[in-house]
């Protein structure tokens, strides 16, 4: 398989592509179509498909799932003795959207995007969707095995310091709370419901501000849901300019 993907490469509609994720994460690609369209924001899809515009955002939404899969799993395992708090606490500080846009960064997979110029600044979150859409091709492309292997021995463990994270304070609850009072702004955390049963029941809660929803997650505790609800939330209004994020140096 990467005898034939090597070979790939050097056919391949998209050599410089082929050859910068060869570099930054080892393998060269097998369809190099799913890592062309894991970095074209949305900003610049101009193709449709069945009147489809063709960007990363479906990419994106895999490769989240996929990411929080793997370093779920990666978590369990590194912390046996840890309580379901302290893993949801720490794959929510690896996955937040203020680490995964630092994250492309230092990968450099910022250079690979292909965005409109002029909108960029608008779209704060740009790099960490990327970063997550190029996780969604690499799983439909490798498969779950080869991506988890690509993510704990090419991310996790070059680039990201676990001891230093579990130091650092980054509560999204506690920080949409604070930014709520400081703003004289309604929070709320809203039940939606359960699903299943026993170790496997799953509470669904959204976080409600000033009577709009921005974020909706689904956890097996009502904490742990409410903390990727107000991940999600605080990342989804800085996007939109309602909250100015100053992540720490």
């Amino acid at each position: 398989m990467i005898l034939k993907d090597s070979v790939k490469a050097l056919f391949s509609a998209d050599k410089e592509l082929s050859q910068s994720i060869k570099n930054i994460f080892g393998f060269y690609p097998g369809n190099i179509f799913l890592y062309q369209l894991a970095f074209k924001h949305k900003s610049a899809a101009n193709e449709t498909l069945n009147g489809y515009k063709l960007s990363n955002e479906r990419l994106e939404f895999l490769g989240d799932a996929i990411l929080s899969a793997a370093i779920a799993d990666y978590l369990f395992k590194k912390f046996p003795y840890k309580n379901e708090g302290f893993l949801t606490e720490m794959r929510a500080r690896i996955v937040s959207r203020a680490s995964l846009n630092k994250l492309a960064q230092k990968l450099g997979l910022d250079q690979l995007i292909n965005y409109s110029k002029d909108n960029k600044a608008v779209y704060r979150s740009v790099n960490g969707d990327a970063f997550e859409a190029f996780l969604g091709a690499l799983y439909l492309d490798k498969g779950f095995v080869f991506t988890r292997r690509i993510i704990i021995s090419r991310i996790v463990e070059l680039h990201i310091d676990l001891e230093s994270l579990e130091k650092t304070d980054v509560n999204f609850k506690s920080k949409m709370i604070e930014w709520a009072q400081k703003e004289k702004c309604q929070l709320d955390f809203e039940m939606l419901g359960e699903t299943g049963e026993g170790y496997n029941k799953m509470y669904n809660v959204r976080l409600v501000v000033d009577n709009t929803t921005y974020g909706e997650a689904k956890d097996f505790s009502i904490k742990g849901a409410e903390q990727l609800a107000a991940e999600k939330a605080w990342n989804a209004m800085t996007e939109k300019g309602l909250i100015i994020d100053e992540p720490a140096q």
